[in-house]
């Protein structure tokens, strides 16, 4: 599970330090409050899909940096403002079939029920963080093809 890698939660913090912020002003650009956030860079709770998101917009760095799976950062830029649900659920169902595992079987993997696997590729639920993690981590998957965030190549 993802609370059992530190190094994630300290690359939130690094990325934050190279923008020279702390973390009072970060939560204020993410609009929430500084005890909540730090509970995300400490790993008490795992950061919310969609905070992870515009946390990745501000900080100008991919989700799947963010998230340690890879080494080197380089400046990713999104035009995604908002996650999609339902484009993240047929990521999902694409990946799923593409590693022709059936809806049980991800479950499964991911410790949960079909009917919430069913919730997600239907797009009536956001998928966890911790389960993107898990099936990127468990498949070499990318954090922000599952989401549905495309880069946006900028002139230099």
């Amino acid at each position: 599970m993802i609370a059992n890698d530190n190094f994630i939660f300290k690359r939130l913090a690094d990325i934050r330090q190279d923008k020279d912020l702390n973390q009072y002003q970060l939560a204020h650009l993410l609009g929430v409050n500084q005890a909540t956030y730090s509970k995300w860079e400490t790993g008490k709770e795992i950061i919310p899909l969609t905070m992870l998101h515009k946390f990745c917009l501000l900080m100008e760095c991919s989700m799947d940096y963010a998230l340690g799976f890879q080494k080197e950062r380089h400046s990713y830029f999104c035009s995604l403002t908002v996650l999609d649900k339902i484009e993240i659920g047929k990521r999902l169902a694409e990946f799923r079939e593409n590693n022709q595992l059936t809806q049980l079987q991800l479950a499964k993997v991911l410790n949960t029920t079909q009917s919430t696997i069913s919730a997600y590729e239907n797009g009536k639920t956001m998928i966890l963080t911790a389960f993107v993690y898990q099936i990127a981590r468990k498949y070499g998957v990318s954090v922000d093809y599952l989401c549905a965030r495309e880069e946006v190549k900028v002139p230099v």
